[in-house]
């Protein structure tokens, strides 16, 4: 279960990075298993339907190119893991992938909200996630960015509105994304996302195999909806005739 948001000082509360447990785990298979269990934590933990992991062709400073190793051996990881995988882009020099639990990417398209935001902005997907990820991976491939692929990402749909410039809320902060409106939620999901990281971390410095992580402890935490649609902002958030919201 993630805690609430730490009261600990900010330098106590850092969001861990792959450097601090990179060492610990010499075989190729178990280093890649445990980059994407670290990068995928809040994907496992329920915390938000999908994550995208950009892999370059060259070593990290842990010395691994785990580009590298990806390419040998990273179907077959997560082909038996808790998630899924799909290749958003894959260019000479770096590789994009999209990290995601197909039940939490099936139960966000099914609300209406997030399906009219989508429509608004293009996309014809009627609910169907291999037909949206296809969408995405394709504007990748041709060099857009995709900016609605926040929605999948697990960012509040109004902070995603407001980014998209189909909301009514006004900017009102940076945190690791654009916040709009009443600050709360969305800096507590963040937060949330860091508590996800910190205990991801934890779980592998502590000895927890990387696999494990990958498998059973994907299926600890059932998603927490109310992260994605805080009820008290959903009134009169976008603009009228662009996006209903109740």
């Amino acid at each position: 279960m993630i805690p609430y948001p730490s009261t600990k000082k900010p330098a106590e509360c850092r969001k861990p990075v792959w450097m601090d447990i990179a060492a610990g785990f010499p075989d190729e298979r178990d280093c890649l298993a445990a980059f994407i269990a670290f990068e995928s934590a809040e994907v496992l933990e329920g915390v938000k339907p999908s994550s995208l992991i950009n892999l370059p062709d060259r070593p990290r400073r842990c010395g691994r190119n785990l580009y590298a190793i990806w390419k040998e051996h990273g179907r077959e990881i997560v082909r038996g893991s808790a998630l899924e995988v799909m290749v958003m882009a894959d260019r000479p020099g770096s590789l994009l992938l999209l990290i995601y639990d197909r039940s939490s990417l099936d139960r966000l398209l099914s609300n209406r909200r997030v399906m009219e935001m989508l429509r608004t902005v293009g996309y014809r997907c009627d609910g169907n996630a291999d037909l949206l990820l296809t969408e995405f991976s394709s504007r990748f491939e041709s060099g857009e960015i995709p900016h609605a692929i926040g929605i999948i990402l697990g960012y509040p749909l109004k902070d995603v509105a407001g980014f998209l410039g189909v909301g009514r809320l006004q900017f009102t902060c940076q945190g690791p994304w654009r916040i709009y409106g009443d600050p709360q939620q969305s800096l507590m999901l963040a937060e949330t996302h860091r508590q996800c990281r910190r205990l991801m971390a934890s779980r592998l410095m502590s000895g927890a195999g990387p696999f494990e992580c990958l498998g059973v402890y994907g299926d600890a935490v059932k998603r927490k909806e109310t992260f994605f649609y805080p009820r008290n902002e959903n009134n009169n958030q976008y603009r009228k005739g662009v996006v209903t919201c109740v």
